[in-house]
């Protein structure tokens, strides 16, 4: 395996404060004093100051409210919605914005609020002074619930959450997604509107399991275009015709799994049809295959891409939450797009994270070698963008697949620690936040207290074997061959592996030398930490 190309990337980092009118900005390293806070406290990932993000206020939820230019750098802004009414007054939960095209671009939230009987309703909340760019104000129509579950309607009153952004169809009239839950299945139910703000229940659900279900309920729906030719330019949501897919996007409760189907949406009948290899429910593909859930995604028309939000818990108990002070970060925004196969998506970080690379590091080219652990030094481990691809001879001396392996790939990447048993081609990848005498470490395709797993599908002869992670503190976020598998991991790492005494290793675990990896190319890009 060679190795070469190392950059070193400081950054001008601005803390989203939710409902603080003020930012902090640093180029001051961590010092070596541990702190609970402010060690485990994301440079580059947007996130709470304070509180658990989506911001708990006297109790009750409300929507924090911040804007950025670049998607990196974030400014705080007072609370965009908070519980005032009898429909809300348990809180102001998920929901989402749809630009209205005429007049002016008017966008319009629709929003769950818990009322005081703990029923789950559809809100909307237009902005005060449209002009404002800032958006700064909120107010809510004299209408809602514009959508209310009812014994009419046999919608569940504590499952019927998380409107979609909505789209509007050949008809004028616009739609709307809205999960819940019937019986054992997730049902993504179907609304529409002439005006936006009178709703009425479609009579057949956009999409429903059709067998017994172990997912539970479907929450935060997403419902999308996407084009069929492999082309990373988005599309609005409200756009059809032909050379056009479209995605169902759930978020499966039990499991807390991000999952999608890819097919096509039949306007007629006001129907998705799931293409094949996507009917069955129980074994869909996932956005990241670690912890990041109730994702959303957005059309950005100034770039022309679909951009992928998601959230990222914590994997600490809630002591040291209570301890810190703040808790859950969101993952770094990601373009998304249709693979050319039609049968999965591509993710990739945003491009403005790479405004961020700055100061090169040169590390020649080399072979690693059976049994190899390699040092990448000269760089600030517990904050990087690193990317790396490994060009592998003698296939033929890989370990072959065993077909059942594929029922769980977690499974077979945890049993008898994958990462250190031997075998001819590998394990081989990255070490990260890694004391110096390796006493923890964190194996790149092993994150997390929890070991993850993922099967890819790469063709080695035609394309690197490639890994991108950003590492930031207490958050992993990888991506396998190009973007076809993500996982994300919260990591805390203890006085041994943080701050500047965190390293970072290139190791092959199998047993064949130097003829076996070829070309590997490994780019490394330092982000300076925050010093508040």
């Amino acid at each position: 395996m060679a190795i070469s190309s190392i950059w070193l990337l400081p950054m001008l980092s601005f803390f989203p404060d939710h409902g603080i009118s003020h930012i902090e900005t640093s180029h001051q390293t961590l010092s070596s004093t541990f702190s609970i806070n402010q060690t485990y406290r994301p440079s580059f990932h947007f996130h709470p100051s304070k509180n658990w993000i989506n911001v708990w206020s006297n109790n009750s939820l409300v929507w924090g409210h911040s804007v950025s230019k670049d998607l990196v750098n974030w400014y705080s802004l007072p609370h965009a919605l908070t519980p005032t009414k009898p429909y809300d007054a348990n809180g102001c939960w998920s929901g989402s914005a749809t630009i209205i095209r005429y007049p002016k671009g008017k966008p319009i939230i629709l929003y769950i609020g818990i009322d005081q009987n703990f029923h789950e309703t559809q809100n909307l909340a237009v902005p005060k002074n449209v002009s404002d760019p800032l958006l700064m104000e909120w107010v809510k129509s004299t209408k809602n619930p514009i959508m209310a579950p009812s014994l009419a309607n046999k919608i569940n009153a504590t499952s019927f959450r998380d409107p979609s952004t909505a789209w509007l169809g050949h008809d004028n009239w616009w739609r709307v997604v809205v999960g819940t839950q019937e019986g054992d299945k997730g049902v993504a139910l179907l609304f529409l509107s002439k005006d936006f703000g009178n709703w009425i229940k479609a009579k057949h659900p956009l999409f429903h399991s059709t067998k017994r279900s172990t997912m539970g309920m479907w929450e935060c729906p997403d419902f999308f275009p996407v084009l069929t030719n492999g082309s990373f330019v988005g599309l609005d949501t409200s756009f059809g015709g032909p050379h056009v897919r479209h995605v169902l996007k759930v978020s499966a409760l039990v499991g807390s799994h991000d999952c999608y189907l890819i097919g096509t949406y039949d306007t007629a009948k006001d129907s998705f049809v799931p293409d094949k290899g996507f009917e069955d429910t129980e074994s869909l593909p996932r956005y990241d295959y670690g912890k990041f859930y109730a994702s959303k995604t957005f059309y950005d028309a100034a770039r022309k891409r679909r951009v992928l939000w998601g959230w990222i818990n914590e994997s600490s108990v809630q002591e040291d939450d209570l301890q810190k002070g703040w808790a859950g970060i969101q993952a770094i925004p990601r373009t998304l797009w249709l693979d050319k196969s039609r049968k999965q998506l591509i993710q990739w970080p945003t491009m403005e994270i790479e405004n961020l690379r700055t100061n090169p590091v040169n590390l020649h080219s080399r072979i690693l070698k059976g049994g190899t652990l390699l040092e990448v030094s000269g760089v600030t481990a517990a904050q990087a963008d690193v990317e790396i691809s490994f060009e592998v001879n003698d296939l033929e001396k890989a370990q072959t697949l065993d077909p059942s392996w594929k029922l769980d790939p977690q499974l077979l990447c945890s049993g008898g620690n994958g990462t250190k048993v031997k075998r001819g081609l590998g394990p081989f990848g990255l070490l990260v936040l890694a004391s110096k005498g390796m006493q923890e470490h964190i194996y790149m395709i092993s994150n997390d207290m929890t070991t993850y797993g993922v099967f890819v599908d790469v063709d080695p002869v035609h394309e690197d074997l490639s890994l991108r992670s950003l590492i930031d503190h207490s958050v992993v976020e990888s991506f396998g061959a190009k973007g076809k598998a993500c996982i994300t991991a919260r990591v805390y790492p203890t006085l041994l592996a943080i701050n500047d005494e965190a390293h970072m290793y290139a190791f092959n675990n199998g047993t064949l030398g130097m003829g076996m990896f070829w070309g590997a190319l490994l780019y490394l890009f330092a982000l300076e930490a925050n010093g508040q």
